[in-house]
């Protein structure tokens, strides 16, 4: 009954909550309802609807005045619990905590057994997640594997590399369970599934340290759902000589500043000195462009910084010693960039 989703109807309030008009709440309760999966031992039913609608204030979930979570009831037996909410577009949000912390465990949110979607409505939560990221990455065509990763890079530092290409749905660095250091591999899923074929082109094969990266789907060459270590995934005909892609005179550099450091004028000014005084030491630098953010405006390439130098040797030269260098704590990543486009300003 409790894992259908099917529990008493005789629910916690929340304490001092005027009641909500939810139109046609018994129709839709089922699709205003999440089952939470691994729960902290001795928590209660008030603290877990107080965190939930924290949390949803928080990253700007809740679509009205008042708490978006009604109710909880906990199932101590079996360590769940069952939320409901009082609009399903909420609901749908609320997936998006899918793995978040509370109290030193990873909850696991769902949609009850018996879930039937509303006609008409949106599965997938909002893409402006505000910073949630999910650390359970589910089993899909679209989920990606990340292989040949540093063991020195951090959580923050691949998802930073990973979260150039866009927003993340869940991201997963598999970490020795004995020492907790990175095991040198990831799993990751973004939220816009275009941006799979993309992030997969723009990262295999590049160059990171004396490493490089192989980066799939991770149903390629693994039938189970488990996790693989990487000598398990085999990609055929993959060549690692491309590294960086083929050699132009124009370099790109990601992981090396972020849009909010371009905000600023004097900032800006500052992060252009010092990369063309760091790109000279290899070679001329024509040219430099960093894309920067514009309030309303989705600007391409924007946190990226684009370098042209005067020859192809040159920036082969600066391509060398520029990857895996660190610039203000972040590791940077290089690739060759098409001359046309950046002259066009395709970045």
């Amino acid at each position: 009954m409790q894992a259908a989703g099917q529990i008493p109807a005789t629910l916690v309030a929340a304490p001092g909550m005027a009641p909500v008009p939810v139109v046609g709440s018994t129709i839709t309760r089922q699709a205003r309802r999440l089952y939470v999966g691994n729960i902290p031992f001795g928590c209660s039913e008030e603290e877990m609807m107080d965190y939930f609608n924290s949390q949803m204030h928080a990253c700007h979930f809740s679509q009205a005045q008042g708490n978006p979570v009604l109710a909880c009831q906990i199932n101590l037996d079996k360590n769940f619990a069952f939320l409901e909410f009082r609009s399903i577009d909420e609901t749908t949000q609320a997936m998006a905590f899918d793995g978040i912390n509370f109290k030193g465990q990873s909850l696991k949110i769902r949609r009850p057994h018996d879930y039937q979607p509303m006609p008409g409505m949106s599965e997938q939560p909002n893409s402006a997640v505000a910073g949630v990221v999910s650390t359970v990455v589910q089993d899909s065509p679209h989920k990606i594997f990340v292989g040949g990763l540093p063991s020195y890079l951090n959580e923050d530092q691949v998802k930073e590399l990973l979260m150039s290409f866009g927003q993340l749905r869940a991201f997963n660095l598999v970490k020795d369970s004995a020492t907790g250091l990175s095991k040198g591999y990831a799993f990751c899923e973004y939220f816009d599934i275009n941006l799979t074929d993309q992030a997969i082109a723009g990262l295999n094969g590049m160059q990171l340290g004396d490493k490089k990266l192989i980066v799939q789907r991770a149903s390629v060459g693994a039938r189970n759902s488990t996790m693989a270590a990487p000598v398990q995934i085999q990609v055929p005909g993959l060549q690692l000589s491309g590294g960086a892609g083929p050699p132009t005179e124009v370099l790109c550099l990601m992981n090396m500043v972020t849009p909010d450091e371009l905000k600023d004028e004097e900032e800006y000014e500052d992060i252009l000195d010092d990369i063309r005084e760091e790109c000279n030491k290899y070679g001329v630098v024509k040219s430099l462009e960093i894309p920067r953010p514009i309030e309303g405006v989705d600007v391409p390439g924007c946190g990226k910084v684009f370098v042209e130098f005067n020859s192809v040797i040159d920036c082969q030269k600066a391509q060398q010693n520029l990857t895996g260098r660190k610039f203000a704590n972040r590791v940077v990543v290089t690739s060759y960039f098409d001359p046309d486009k950046y002259h066009r300003r395709e970045f």
